[in-house]
């Protein structure tokens, strides 16, 4: 049975690897998309379902890596040595003690920036903040680089190592290098260890098995241990000596008597007698291997002697030859056979000494504590716990829960809790089930309540219709007392009190009035004030002494401003028609004769825009109208082909390049009838080419209608030196060819232009 699979541990990942890793899972697994137009919260909660992504998915690789691999305290302490030998313990504590604080510090990152990102107020803020949590977590990894190097080191060897069962049936080969073990293990068991004729060929413990009695065994093959001390060996040997430390296994000490292995006798015996203490309570068998080449009755004395010095309770000496495979099934025998007696009697010792049947203990290994020194460690209790068992009392709790009230009280969903019990930090405990006060704008209203001030405001309201019915005012100018001043100052001052009371009028006023509130300055500028003070143009032309007919003004001031709303309509209306009244008919009357107040509702609309030229009458007739029109195309054509200074380019960028030959016209497939259509033509300029010279123009012309007139005879500007007849014939068959090429094109008038010579046919 196998323990421990370190096979099935998960790669570790390079610190750049995990973190693309979990960046990536966070962007495949989270949502992507957010506005800045959304609500803060659903921001918020975008952000931090991001971040807690990336904290559990930090959190769940570490633990799955802190999980898989084994820890020294809780395997067996033949595996916590070995990888104590292979790997040094501290280290490998060190590596996953600093992912185990990673993984701690990563999810506290994660709550703080969780706890920071609900008062994030923006969405560029909490962008901030992921981003922040996001990098700390990414540098922490980055600085566990080394460790999780030196862990995937650690995970590849634990992957080779052989799975040994340190509880089942062993047989341990062990001795110097180069005795015979590997040969003795491929021997008895299916395993193929490498042999050669040096030492050292064997550098880790490797596992074979074998069946004996119907049981399964399992046979190691130890690397050559050398006779010196346990401090000088290195790691190859310490695995040998840790599995004779932790293997309750049957020993198998591998002696060369020829000494071909390069170790004498004297020094295999040393190695014995230093790893004695080693082989205590296991069974042990000392082998005399390679037999075919000397045996114990072949050596001297002195090496009798030194063989003999290694007998004991325990040991067997068995001979055998792994070449000629001379006393390898007995040595097996031997060797199972001890080590099943030896296993029987430790239960049965077992068994006596907790003093119960044999049987009842077989096949179960029960492990007595044995005490480290006589020091005596009593259980620690509480001197209060003490005191309530010696008083008697119970040890369980007086105070009434809130679950024992609730089945009281009505049971869940009639019992409701009342939390101002729980309430802390008060100086009198009966406050608690006081009533809360209201709070307003952080302050108690309870603070500024008067128990009188009702009375207060009925006296309050009597005093001021008091002071109505008296007519008295608050205003200070009203206080002033008139006495002390002069007649003049006096009228000054009704004066004063009179534009007081008619701006104050005025503002009640306008403000009953329905339109939206405005600035006092522009609110001026709109009614035709000249100040903030309210002053029209006519209160202002009046002051100055000027005299205006104020209905005419209004008049042709109509004519003008824009249409507003029916009611200041209608206010218009009235005024100009209650102006009119008191003035002359020819005063209130326009010089067309229509009423004052009609003059909004009947003019005309306004007239249609005319261009400068017809308006101005600058054309006598239609003809220089047209030429002009014809001009100015003809200046913008010209503007618009050329570039530079005033043109109407921009530059020689803004162009526009015309295709004369479009491809999609020009190229392709050939129509129907085309092809044969310029095959006859090429046949028929051939031929030509063979008749007299007076009928080739003859039948031309009436073969081809379409081309060009041909003279009945030659001119006589064609037999000249460079155009002569004949030479002309000898040309048709070319002509012809460039016709059936146009032809082929579609051109027909070409086709003639070619035949014809370009016209000087």
């Amino acid at each position: 049975m196998v323990v421990y699979n370190f096979k099935k541990i998960a790669t570790v990942p390079t610190a750049k690897d995990f973190i693309d890793v979990v960046l990536s899972k966070t962007q495949r697994q989270t949502p992507t998309v957010v506005h800045k137009q959304y609500n803060i919260g659903r921001i918020r909660s975008f952000y931090m379902r991001k971040v807690k992504y990336t904290q559990q998915a930090y959190e769940e690789k570490i633990a799955r890596i802190l999980d898989e691999f084994p820890r020294l305290n809780d395997v067996h302490p033949f595996y916590a040595d070995l990888m104590n030998v292979l790997y040094d313990r501290d280290h490998y504590k060190l590596a996953l003690g600093q992912l185990n604080m990673a993984r701690g510090l990563i999810d506290r990152i994660g709550k703080d920036y969780l706890r920071l990102l609900k008062f994030g107020d923006s969405l560029y803020r909490c962008k901030q903040l992921k981003r922040a949590a996001l990098g700390r977590m990414c540098t922490i990894m980055k600085k566990l680089k080394s460790s999780l190097e030196y862990l995937e080191q650690v995970r590849q060897h634990l992957a080779r190592l052989p799975s040994i069962d340190p509880n089942t049936r062993t047989l341990l080969v062990c001795g110097f290098p180069n005795v015979g073990k590997s040969s003795f293990m491929n021997k008895v068991t299916r395993a193929d260890v490498e042999v050669q004729p040096y030492a050292f060929t064997t550098k880790s413990l490797f596992v074979g098995h074998c069946d004996y009695k119907y049981l399964r065994w399992q046979v190691i093959d130890t690397p050559g241990i050398l006779d010196h001390s346990l401090e000088e060996r290195n790691t190859i040997e310490m695995q040998s000596v840790t599995a004779l430390v932790h293997l309750k296994a049957a020993i198998l000490f591998f002696i060369d008597l020829s000494e071909l292995c390069g170790y004498s006798i004297k020094e295999q015996v040393s190695l014995f007698q230093n790893l004695k203490p080693l082989f205590e309570g296991k069974p042990l068998v000392a082998v005399f291997n390679k037999s075919d080449q000397k045996t114990l009755d072949q050596c001297n004395a002195q090496e009798q002697a030194m063989v003999k010095a290694m007998e004991g309770p325990n040991v067997q000496f068995v001979t055998c030859s792994t070449l000629t495979e001379e006393g390898v099934s007995g040595l097996k025998t031997v060797a199972c056979d001890t080590l099943l007696n030896h296993r029987v009697s430790a239960k049965v010792s077992r068994a006596t000494k907790s003093g119960k049947d044999a049987d009842e203990l077989a096949g179960i290994h029960v492990a007595m504590p044995q005490p480290r020194d006589r020091v005596e460690r009593p259980p620690i209790i509480p001197a209060s716990v003490q005191t309530r068992m010696a008083a008697g009392e119970t040890l369980k709790t007086q105070r009434k829960l809130q679950k024992e009230v609730m089945q009281e009280r009505g049971g869940a969903g009639v019992y409701s809790m009342d939390y101002r019990e729980q309430y802390l930090g008060l100086r009198d405990e009966e406050w608690k089930f006081d009533t809360i006060p209201e709070i307003m704008d952080g302050k108690n209203i309870l603070d500024y309540v008067d128990p009188e001030i009702e009375q207060m405001l009925e006296a309050l309201d009597r005093e001021e219709e008091e002071r109505a019915e008296r007519g008295e005012d608050d205003d200070d100018m009203e206080e002033l007392n008139d006495d002390g001043l002069t007649e003049v100052e006096r009228e000054q001052l009704k004066a004063i009190r009179r534009k007081r009371a008619t701006l104050r009028f005025d503002s009640e006023l306008a403000k009953s009035r329905n339109h939206p509130v405005m600035p006092r300055t522009v609110g001026a500028g709109r009614r035709g004030d000249l100040s903030a003070r309210g002053r029209s143009m006519e209160e202002h032309l009046d002051e100055l002494g000027f005299e205006e007919s104020i209905g005419g003004r209004k008049r042709a001031r109509s004519m003008s401003e824009a249409r507003g709303r029916s009611r200041e309509r209608k206010n218009n209306s009235m005024e100009v028609e209650g102006g009119a009244r008191g003035e002359s008919r020819g005063e209130s009357m326009d010089v067309d004769g229509r009423p004052t107040k009609r003059l909004r509702s009947t003019s005309r609309g306004r007239s249609q825009s005319v261009p400068r030229d017809e308006a101005g009458n600058a054309y006598k007739d239609k003809e220089q109208k047209a030429k002009a029109r014809n001009l100015a195309k003809d200046k913008v054509k010209r503007a618009m082909k050329g570039s530079g200074k005033f043109t109407a380019k921009k530059g020689e960028a803004d162009r526009h390049v015309p295709d004369f030959k479009p491809k999609h016209l020009l190229t392709g497939k050939r129509g129907i009838g085309k092809t044969a259509a310029a095959e006859h033509l090429s046949s028929v300029a051939r031929n030509l080419s063979l008749l007299p010279p007076s009928l080739a123009p003859i039948l031309l012309r009436s073969l081809c209608p379409f081309l060009l007139p041909l003279p009945s005879s030659p001119p006589v500007s064609s037999f000249s030196s460079s155009h002569s007849f004949p030479p002309f014939l000898a040309m048709l068959p070319h002509m012809a060819a460039a016709a059936a090429v146009a032809v082929a094109a579609g051109n027909v008038d070409r086709a003639a232009w070619r035949l014809v010579g370009n016209g000087n046919g």
